[in-house]
Order: C-alpha cells, then structure tokens, then sequence
C-alpha cells in the first residue's frame, strides 16, 4: 500500500514537473521573438523620427537602447508568466496559435505607439483613451486620412509573420515539449526552479536593483531619446495608470504623495502659505488682491484655437504669411511670446483652464454633473455675466454639452447650432468650419445688451488634421525658405495653410472690435490648446523650449502690458491675469502669477516667471525638466545661460504649486 502511494506520488510530481517545464521552456521560446520584434520597432523609431542635424553622444544612444531592450524583456517575460497558466497543457498548434496572437498584439501596440509619438511628441499616454471618448468615427476617419495605416498593417503583420517564423525554428531547435522529459524528478525539480526565476527576473527587468519602473524611462539628458525607451506595450500600461489614478478622488493625498508631501500644510508653507490648517489652505488658494473701487465690468471675449502652436508666428513676414489680418492688430496688443499650454491635448487642456485642474479627464463621470464653485464660467456667472460657450465642434464631443452648462455657461452655441443659424454650413469630420463662428460672435456682440457683460468661450476646430479648408479659401503662396523650423513633416503646408485662415479669421475680429463702438469695454484674448506634429520633434536641446509652445495675446484698450513679456509663462496664468483687468473678482483658484503686473523681484514662490505643464513638467528661463527628476533636466532657452543648471529650489516650488492644485480638486470633489 505504502510503496503504491509513493509511485503515485512520484508518478503524479514527476508528471506535473514535467508539464511545468514544459509551460516554462514555452514561455521562454515565445519571450525571445518577441523582445526582438519590439526592439526592431524601436530601432526603426529612433531612426524615422530621427531629426536632421541631431546629434547624439554614442553612450546615450547605447543607453536607451540597452534600456528599451530591458523594457522589452519585462513586458515579454511578464506575458510568457501570466501564460503559464496555460501553456504547459495545451497542443503544440494551440501553442503556436496563442504565439502569434501575442506577438501581433504586441508589435502593434508598439507601432501604435511609434504613430502616437509622431503626433503627441510623447510616447501612449492617458490622451489615447480619446479614441473612446471623443467623436471615434471622426478619430477613425481622422486617423485613415492622416496616417499610413495600411502600411502600418502590412508591417504588424510582417513582423508578426517573421516572429511566429522564428518562434517556430527555435521549437523544432529545442523542442521544449520533450526536453528533459527522460530526466529525473530532481533534475527536473532544480531546472524548474532555475527558468522559473529567471523567468521571474526577466519581468522584473533586474536582478539587483529596484524593478523597472516609469521613472527608469529616463536614462539620458535628451528627453527625444528617453521618449524611444518605452514600448508600446509599457507606455499603455503607464497611461492606464495615470487613468485609473484622475478617475479615483477617494484619497486627496495622492498628488501630494507623489510630489513628495506629506499634507497640504508641508506644501504650503514651501510656498509661503497660511498652513495653519487645510482650511487657510484653501483660503489661500483663492485669495486675490482687492480691485480698485472703480474698476470697470468688460465684456470678455476668449479663444481657444485648436493647434495654434508658437513657431509659425516666429517666422510672420510678407511673403510667409501665416497670420492675414491678425498680424497688424499684434502691435496693439500684450503678446507673450514665451508661453506654455497646460498640455497636448484640447479636453485636458480645456479642463485645466476651465476648472484649475491638473487632473484629467475630471468631468467625464459624476464630477462634470456638479458644479466646481472655482470653475471659471461659474465665478465669471456670480460677477454678473452672461457666460457664452461656442464652438464650431460638435458639444456632445466628451458631454460638453451636458458638463459646461452645468459649471456656469448660460448657452453652448455648436456646430448644430450654427448649421441651424446658416442654413449653407457644411458639416464635416470635426464640426463646420470656423468662419461661421465668428459670424455668429459678430452678430451675437451687435445685439448685446450695454447694461450685461458678456462672456464668451470659443474653442475653434478647423486647424486640426486632416487640415480641410473650405473650397473657397484662398491659399497663400510662402517662401518656404524662411520657414527655420523642421521639415520632415509631410502636412507642414497644409497646416500652415489652416492655420492662417484660423489666424486670419480671429484677426477680422479683433480689427472688427477695435473699429467699434465696444472697443473700451471689450477685453480680446487667445491662445493655442496645444502645439502640433507638423511643426517638428523638438529633438535639439536648443529648440526644446518650443515643444509646449502655443501664443498668448490680450487685445484691448489702454493695455500696460508690463515686462513679462518674454518671460516664461503658461496656460495656468491666463485667467489670473484676464479675470483683474476685466474687473471680475471671485473665488477662483491661484494657478498661476498676473503677467501684467511688474517683473518678481526676490524668490516670490507665487510669482516666479516659470512655466508648468500639467502632465508633470516645468520650464524656467534656463530649461525644464519633469517634477522631482533632476536628471531630467535639459538646459533649453532662446539664449542659454553658460551656468545653467538643475534649480532644487524651482522644482520644489512647482512641485508644491501642482501637489496643491491636485490637492484642492481631490479635497473638494471627492465622494
């Protein structure tokens, strides 16, 4: 009886030992094709994208790829693991099946990636959760029109083909069904053990350190070449934690935590706050200086103009004309010319100027059915003004329609609205074209009543991919050899002929009001939501300053436009500047500084001329660099200092200023 028990024993630990090795040695062979598909990808990433002129440093080029290589075998390993909970039992064809699913899915992410890159100048992040969230058959259509997806395809599948080619050569080599198969219990035991840990350390990505982790991304100074470490595989996981982290508001500490905080008080009193307790934290927060006593109610009038990057005004001239009649109203009006967006996207950027948040997306859910008493349209509401949301974009895009009325807009004027108001608008893959917008405001301003102050919001839309212009457009020949950025991109001219009309259109209006009679009491201003693909990478450490880079111009009466001008500023500090000069006070938040007021002197924390982008990034006058990372830092400026270098000081305030905007959103919304 006894020595029965013992053979079935031995017989059942030999049998499921066998079958473990077997998973683990299959595990294996899919693992090696796989990393070798994903660092191809990389390798042709670096040298598509790779900009002419750049020069890299042998070493720094060695890094990301040992680097990436490194990220490759986590995320292959980590699958060959998670598999395991099937491949010691299946047929050999059902192995290979699941190999080629694996690998096509992989490759694709990563050539997903390779695209994304392309146009956000950054690899996956939370931006591509769009796809859902936005029109997604306006982003299909997008997408077929302005990128090579079927080559895309024929490359997923040829790597996928080459991949379950050599997959199938190393199985016929080693034959992991069979191998060891004769070999003892023990010798089996102590080889499970052994590719069981490699396997195990293979998805850690080390054997001595810490495990790879997103900070890991960043291995050199050049932040184009830290951008190639990560797959898409990776990437896709990060962003989807950066997702799941906007969309949870349970803990108010999280931002904090993460910009290395332990409560609002510690990173308050950083920034020479009231941090008695969290109350005069948030006090704080929203405490302004009083206006004058005379201060005058001006109709406010704000623009949003989708893909209105920096660079193209750099080069503005007669014969390279990307501005028509806005480029004469540039002389009379506060231009700050060295401005940041909050981020890459219009819905985060939107958001972050609407409702002080870097959070996003925050009002997708529950949140966007509540008002955010700091929002700006409600605080503008409770000053007396009719508040006016237009867009030549459809406002079901993302719920605006629902969440905008609700944080403080009186009306949402759309593309629908304005087909209704002009019956020959075209509706096309965005929304009609802007023209009818400013239309519609030139109307809608002609009829405003003198005893209400208006409001109003637009966010344009015709100066997005695929770049379509009415047929009626009249295209401005340019001497391209004045253009001094990059070239490469194959809807350079396209987009600098879309942007031009959306430059010309904005400009007809402002010429319109100056001329007017509501040109005392009207206050203009615009900016971009964020810079696009067709103006370069930015790879070059002396034009990285530009990456961000979208115009900021304020048109109005008597302006004093002071002398932070040049200075580096960003979306944060648009409406702590337009709220004071519009004589609007209210409960809205300190995200920024007053550009109009007199250059900081000393080391005002509140007022230091730096730029903040809301994924996590800042810039001063010498470079930028990622919050809390100091070797992130590149030295990047129109005019480079010989000293310059990491700021301790810098980082610690802009990570106290972004720990406290995530703080006050957490602390006030959550459930």
């Amino acid at each position: 009886m006894a020595s029965g028990v013992v053979r079935f024993f031995r017989s059942f630990l030999g049998g499921s030992l066998r079958g473990f090795l077997r998973g683990l040695m299959r595990a294996w062979v899919l693992i090696v094709p796989l990393v070798l598909a994903l660092s191809l990808i990389r390798w042709g990433q670096l040298a598509y994208f790779w900009p002419s002129g750049y020069q890299a440093s042998t070493t720094d080029i060695t890094s990301i790829v040992v680097q990436g290589f490194r990220f490759d075998l986590k995320v292959s390993a980590i699958a060959g693991f998670l598999l395991l909970l099937v491949l010691p039992w299946v047929s050999s064809k059902a192995h290979g099946r699941i190999a080629g699913f694996v690998v096509f899915v992989y490759v694709m992410l990563s050539l997903v990636n390779l695209h994304y890159f392309g146009f956000y100048k950054t690899p996956i992040d939370s931006l591509v959760f769009g796809l859902v969230e936005d029109d997604t058959a306006a982003v299909l259509q997008t997408i077929w029109r302005d990128f090579p997806v079927v080559w895309t395809l024929l490359l997923a599948a040829g790597l996928t083909l080459a991949s379950v080619a050599l997959h199938r050569r190393m199985i016929g080599h080693l034959q992991p069904d069979t191998l060891l198969q004769t070999r003892h219990v023990a010798v089996r035991l102590v080889l499970g053990i052994v590719v069981l840990f490699a396997l195990l350390f293979a998805g850690k990505g080390t054997i001595r350190e810490m495990a790879l982790q997103r900070q890991h991304l960043t291995v050199t100074t050049s932040q184009f070449l830290n951008d190639m470490v990560p797959n898409g595989v990776i990437a896709l996981k990060y962003a989807w934690d950066s997702r799941g982290q906007s969309q949870n508001l349970s803990d108010p500490l999280v931002g904090l935590k993460a910009m290395g905080f332990e409560s609002a008080l510690a990173a308050a009193e950083v920034l020479g706050l009231p941090h008695g307790n969290e109350a005069e934290v948030k006090a704080a927060l929203a405490a302004h200086p009083a206006l004058p006593t005379n201060a005058q109610k001006k109709n406010l009038l704000f623009f949003l103009m989708e893909s209105w990057g920096a660079e193209p005004m750099l080069y503005q001239a007669p014969n390279f004309d990307v501005l028509g009649r806005l480029a004469p109203t540039l002389d009379k009006a506060c231009h700050f010319n060295n401005f940041d967006s909050a981020h890459a996207g219009t819905h985060p950027s939107l958001e972050a100027i609407l409702f002080s948040t870097p959070i996003t997306p925050l009002t997708l859910g529950d949140v966007g059915r509540k008002p955010i008493p700091w929002a700006i349209p409600n605080v503008i509401r409770q000053a007396g003004y009719q508040t006016l949301f237009v867009t030549s974009a459809r406002s079901g895009w993302r719920d605006l329609n629902r969440v905008l009325k609700v944080q403080g807009f009186d009306e949402v004027v759309d593309a629908n609205t304005l087909k209704e108001a002009y019956p020959d608008a075209t509706l096309g893959i965005w929304g009609v074209w802007d023209s009818y917008v400013f239309k519609y405001l030139s109307k809608r301003l002609a009829a405003q009543p003198t005893d209400k102050p208006l409001f109003v919001f637009v966010l344009t839309s015709t100066n997005h991919p695929p770049y379509d212009l009415p047929k009626d457009y009249q295209r401005v020949p340019r001497d391209m050899t004045l253009w001094k950025g990059e070239s490469t991109s194959d809807t350079l001219i396209p987009n600098l002929d879309s942007y031009h009309y959306a430059a010309d259109l904005l400009g007809g209006l402002v010429q319109e009001v100056q001329r007017g009679p509501l040109r005392a009491q009207t206050l203009i201003a615009a900016t971009g939501d964020h810079n696009v693909r067709s103006f370069g990478i930015y790879a070059d450490a002396s034009r990285r300053y530009l990456m961000r880079q979208v115009p900021f111009v304020i048109w109005g009466e008597g302006l004093n436009c002071g002398t932070q001008q040049s200075m580096p500023a960003s979306h944060r500090d648009m409406f702590n500047t337009l709220l004071p000069l519009a004589g609007i006070a209210g409960a809205y938040v300190n995200t920024g500084r007053n550009l109009l007021q007199s250059s900081p002197h000393g080391t005002d924390p509140l007022n230091a001329p730096r730029a903040m982008f809301f994924t996590g990034d800042a810039r001063n006058a010498q470079g930028l660099w990622q919050l809390g990372n100091k070797n992130s830092f590149v030295c990047s400026a129109a005019k480079p200092d010989s000293t310059c270098q990491f700021n301790a000081l810098d980082d610690q305030q802009e990570r106290a200023r972004y720990a406290l905007l995530d703080w006050n959103v957490r602390i006030s919304l959550k459930k």
